[in-house]
């Protein structure tokens, strides 16, 4: 299983999942090991957000953890088989972790298309 969490500053898990141009990809085996497999760092012109094509680095990814993101980047990466789990945790490994063990996530603050 291939996961990445959205992290603009390599450290922690951060939102706007669709401007979103760095990530921490972990590679995730059977038996629930991890390893950290790259940090992925695109042009602006590759954030899903600007991005239109049937070929990005983001559809190779199994599950896609952030903060924050809209409905439409939830539909877009369904749409290419990915899963998306929003969150309050800041910590990557924790999250990756929680996943790992059929945890819940903490649930994420709204999104600034959602609050009212």
């Amino acid at each position: 299983m291939k996961v990445a969490i959205t992290s603009q500053n390599f450290r922690t898990i951060t939102g706007h999942a669709g401007k979103t141009r760095r990530f921490l990809v972990y590679a995730v085996s059977e038996d629930g090991q991890w390893q950290e497999q790259e940090r992925l760092d695109l042009p602006k012109e590759m954030s899903l957000h600007e991005y239109h094509g049937d070929d990005h680095p983001a559809y190779t990814f199994d599950t896609i953890i952030t903060a924050s993101c809209g409905e439409n980047f939830v539909r877009r990466m369904q749409a290419h088989g990915v899963e998306v789990l929003a969150t309050s945790e800041s910590d990557p490994q924790t999250a990756l972790q929680s996943v790992i063990l059929g945890q819940p996530l903490p649930p994420p603050a709204a999104h600034k298309e959602e609050q009212a």
